[in-house]
Parts: C-alpha cells; structure tokens; sequence
C-alpha cells in the first residue's frame, strides 16, 4: 500500500552540516550549541539532551549542533567484538537530521583523538576546533585519554575557557529503562514495540538496496535485499514492517513485511534483511531503504518444499497488512 505518493514526503531535506576533522573547520560552521556523545539509536534519552541543546542553542541565537565520533569509540578499542550498533553512522544522520539538527560534528575517532587529555579535549576539541558556544552531556558523561574527565571537569573547563556547560539528568522512570543495552535486548527478545517505546521512533534498519539471488521474484515475492553489517541483531524471523525509500524515483513511504536472517530454506549462513512491499512495483537497486521493525511476526523455519514456504509467506503478508492498517 502506497502511503505517501510525493517523493518530497519520504526524502529527508535538511541544512544539516556534516564536519569530520576538529583541525579544519570553516568560520560558519563554529559556535554551536552542542549535546556530545555517541547517539546509537537517538533514543528518548539522547532527545531529550539533544533538547537541552536545542534551549542553548536559542538562548545564544547560535546553530543546534551534535559532537559525535566515528567509528563508534567501543569498535575503536575493541574491534572484534560482535556487533552492537543500533544504527549505523548514515541512518544517525538521518535522524539527526530529522530532529532539526544543523551542524553534526562526527568526528573521525583515531589515535590522535583517543590520546587527548580531558584538558586537551576541552581546549584543541571544543575551544580551538569548533569554537562551540554550549555543551550538553549526561550526568555519567566520561571524556579524555582513558575516559578520565567528568562532568565536574568539563564545567571546570568551561568557566576557565568560556563556554557554558549543562549537565542533563539521566532519565528515571520506574515503568521504562531507556538505554542503549535495554533496546538490543528488547530487539533481541522479538520485542520491537518495546524498543519503539524506549526509541520514541520504529526501530530502523537503513542500507543500499544490493542484489540477492532472486528466488523471492521466482515465488512471486520479490524482495529489497539489504546487508546489516557491523549492526546488532533483532531476533531473527519475520516481521511486519514500514518501508522509507530515501531515494531516486520511487522515493515515499509503504507497508510490507521483511524476513531477518539467514535464510535456512536454501541453505546460507549470513543474516540479511529481505523486505517485500505491499502493492510495489519497481527496481529499487542502489536506492537507500529506510526499514521500521512493527511486529515480531514469527522465528526462521525450515520448509519441506517451496509450497509450504509460500503458503506461509501469503499468511505472514496477510498478518503484516491487519497488523500496519491498524496504525
């Protein structure tokens, strides 16, 4: 189902700057006001920091900005470790971009960065570098060489280098805990409403359509493949879905249903993400989905012929579509 005919809906627009080096920035792109941190998921907590940036942001008529680093800090320092994003930088972006933000400072996490003393933070980072005017960050903000400044710290750098600094409470509430951690394992758990709860938004898996095997064409399915590399994993099965393409000329917003993982019926082994629109018709390689998990459906299951398989695909699209037009 169609829901939004106007590319102009679904394709996200925005004056929103991206700044990757601290060293090299142009004059207009300084003096924001900024929340700081690493954002992986732009949950209900992250906005509300981002929010208090936003209050800064106006009282010193400077632009709402966000410092953020990529790659993601904890891949920096242990880049073997199984894949725990939320949302990859592009799909950060994007809704970053969404909240009204108008100069993301995503800056390139490396050595050099990771070797800065809080001190040296404060001062080469977010006096000399970015120029920037207020600073928002949780009250268990860490920065620095070995995490060792505190938010004590950064108020302390802030009286003597002359930018405000606000503290945001973390987020109390008995009936939710609003985390990064409790969102995987919502997703884990097969619980995306859950995680919608926490996220204040669908979670969202965002990627390049890529080229499959085609079976789905061939039984009457076709589907919009995607990669989730380097992404934390919701349960895998089957799962009733809103579609975003970002792009190109089909570009909107629809209704369908998508199956994660790894396709036991054919025999392979690396997870992916196949997506099947409701009433599409169109190539969609190359462009950019946005994918919202609703609905946990059902797991992965193993078919004894491609009848059975397809009997099931016609009950899980017929669930999918009840479950979206109730929204």
């Amino acid at each position: 189902m169609l829901l939004l005919a106007s590319a102009a809906g679904a394709v996200y627009l925005s004056n929103m700057r991206v700044i990757r080096d601290y060293q090299f920035v142009d004059p207009n792109d300084k003096g924001a006001s900024v929340a700081i941190g690493n954002f992986d998921g732009v949950h209900l907590g992250h906005q509300s920091v981002i929010d208090l940036a936003r209050d800064g942001a106006k009282r010193h008529d400077a632009p709402l900005g966000i410092l953020t680093f990529e790659p993601h800090p904890r891949s920096y320092f242990a880049p073997d470790a199984a894949p725990f994003r939320l949302m990859d930088a592009h799909a950060r972006e994007t809704r970053l971009a969404k909240l009204g933000v108008e100069r993301l400072y995503q800056l390139n996490f490396n050595a050099s960065l990771a070797a800065l003393t809080p001190r040296e933070f404060a001062k080469q980072v977010i006096v000399d570098g970015l120029g920037l005017v207020n600073v928002v960050v949780g009250a268990d903000f860490c920065f620095g060489k070995g995490r060792a400044g505190t938010t004590t710290d950064l108020v302390k750098f802030g009286q003597e280098m002359g930018f405000d600094v606000t503290i945001a409470p973390l987020i109390e509430d008995a009936s939710i805990q609003i985390s990064s951690t409790a969102i995987r394992n919502a997703l884990s758990d097969g619980r995306p409403r859950d995680a919608a709860a926490k996220l204040g938004h669908w979670h969202r898996i965002e990627g390049e359509v890529i080229g499959g095997e085609q079976r789905g064409r061939d039984l009457g399915y076709p589907t919009a493949n995607m990669a989730l590399d380097g992404l934390h994993l919701p349960k895998l099965g089957v799962y009733a879905v809103i579609v975003d393409v970002l792009d190109g000329p089909h570009a909107g917003s629809y209704h369908g249903a998508a199956s994660l993982g790894v396709r036991p019926m054919f025999g392979e082994n690396t997870p992916n993400l196949e997506t099947f629109i409701f009433d599409f018709s169109g190539d969609l390689y190359g462009s950019t989905l946005s994918v919202g998990l609703v609905d946990f459906l059902r797991p992965e299951l193993k078919f004894d012929g491609l009848d059975a398989l397809i009997t099931q695909m016609d009950a899980d699209c017929a669930q999918a579509r009840e479950i979206l037009q109730s929204l």
